[in-house]
């Protein structure tokens, strides 16, 4: 009898996706992601409800499981945010969202952070059952530590209140160590939710270096150096190989809270889905099966 498979690939095997809120991307995610695949949808400064809902009904009439993003600041009122999971709803069946406070520095309306949209009750009153929030392994941009993990705390909490299944959606890093680190401090604080680790997909040195400082990636920066260093120049593809056999390689306790991944196409969603299977070829051949489109 063959030993069973490694629970991180089997996770990585089913990995979430991200697609852009415009839904042009639909033809590639059909022909690189298996139908079934959590994709979410990127709510960026700017962007109608409206084109939001009709992306995410694309995405279930394909049969994908759309997880739009909720930026708080960006929306308008309490009508708006209403209307919009309301549609959600309505239109393509959306059972999970994923909070963020948006990437503006003003909010356009009442809801400040994303612990207000969570006040304002809406979420219960259209049925959403799954929550999803962030979590920052190499710290947050406005909060030290100990706020970081109070805030995670309250999420736990809230999430207990309302009956509303709560998980952490992690920001990309280049190392595994960070990651480990926080999943620690995780547990040493008695956040006991699933955590759903963020890889950035194959992308060139170029384009990582671009969108880590975006996002404000802290020092796992120096590993994304050490490969330019390697490699020699910016325009190689790197896929997050090494985070993954960095977490693979510690011990099962240390990695227990990780509930799946969620892949960044910062190179396009064909670089990552052929990264994803060519991975799982070489780590898990029986992985396949569940990635094919």
């Amino acid at each position: 009898m063959s030993p069973p498979p490694d629970r991180l690939m089997s996770l990585l095997s089913s990995a979430s996706v991200e697609v852009s809120s415009h839904g042009h991307q639909l033809g590639e995610l059909k022909a690189g992601f298996a139908a079934g695949t959590d994709v979410t949808i990127t709510f960026l400064p700017g962007d109608n409800p409206s084109r939001n809902v009709a992306t995410a009904a694309a995405l279930r009439r394909a049969g994908f499981n759309p997880v739009p993003h909720i930026a708080a600041r960006e929306i308008a009122s309490r009508e708006v945010l209403d209307d919009f999971l309301a549609r959600l709803r309505g239109e393509a069946d959306i059972a999970r969202v994923l909070l963020i406070a948006g990437d503006v520095a003003g909010a356009r309306g009442p809801f400040k952070s994303s612990r207000d949209v969570a006040a304002s009750g809406l979420l219960q009153e259209h049925g959403i059952a799954r929550v999803s929030v962030a979590g920052h392994p190499e710290g947050h941009p406005y909060l030290d530590e100990a706020g970081m993990l109070a805030a995670l705390a309250a999420w736990r909490d809230w999430g207990r209140d309302a009956n509303i299944r709560i998980d952490i959606v992690t920001q990309f890093c280049f190392e595994s160590a960070p990651i480990v680190g926080w999943l620690a401090a995780l547990q040493a604080s008695g956040i006991d939710l699933p955590v759903i680790v963020g890889l950035a997909g194959p992308a060139t040195m170029a384009t990582l270096t671009k969108f880590a400082l975006r996002c404000g990636i802290g020092n796992s920066m120096r590993a994304l150096r050490g490969r330019i260093g390697r490699y020699g120049r910016l325009l190689t593809d790197a896929g997050p190989d090494e985070v993954m056999e960095g977490l693979a390689s510690a011990p099962a306790s240390a990695t227990a809270a990780i509930a799946g991944f969620h892949l960044f196409p910062f190179g396009g969603l064909r670089k990552t889905a052929n990264w994803l299977r060519a991975y799982l070829k070489e780590a898990l051949p029986q992985a396949l099966d569940s990635t094919a489109p």
